[in-house]
């Protein structure tokens, strides 16, 4: 079988840095998002409020959907999905944040990695 007769599947990396400058905004719509899901068990829903609550990366990560990052690009189907949200120091001047240096060799680190319990997988 040749390469245009196969599935070809890509990893898209993407890493964003937000600044929440309206915590009560943002918490007020996760709360919204999880009373809206028509999925979610009741013990669950509990629990999610709680933690949007008390955490905005918490809240982001209920509103962050990857789906809607590609959904409308011709040609893909999205077979998989995973995202957390962290707070974090952020410098812009550090080195760490510089987004003009080439990135190193591909590794496969992430394949290691816990997941985090506010990770979200479709």
């Amino acid at each position: 079988m040749s390469t245009s007769e196969t599935s070809r599947y890509v990893r898209l990396r993407v890493e964003v840095v937000l600044e929440i400058d309206g915590p009560e905004e943002l918490t007020e719509a996760a709360v919204g998002r999880i009373d809206t899901d028509e999925f979610m068990p009741d013990d669950e829903r509990v629990h999610a409020r709680s933690a949007v609550q008390e955490d905005s990366a918490e809240a982001l990560a209920y509103l962050v959907e990857p789906f809607d990052l590609v959904s409308t690009v011709p040609g893909i189907e999205l077979v998989q999905a995973s995202w957390s949200s962290e707070e974090i120091d952020y410098d812009p001047d550090a080195q760490e944040w510089d987004l003009d240096e080439e990135d190193g060799p591909d590794t496969d680190e992430d394949d290691d990695v816990d997941v985090d319990d506010d990770e979200q997988r479709v």
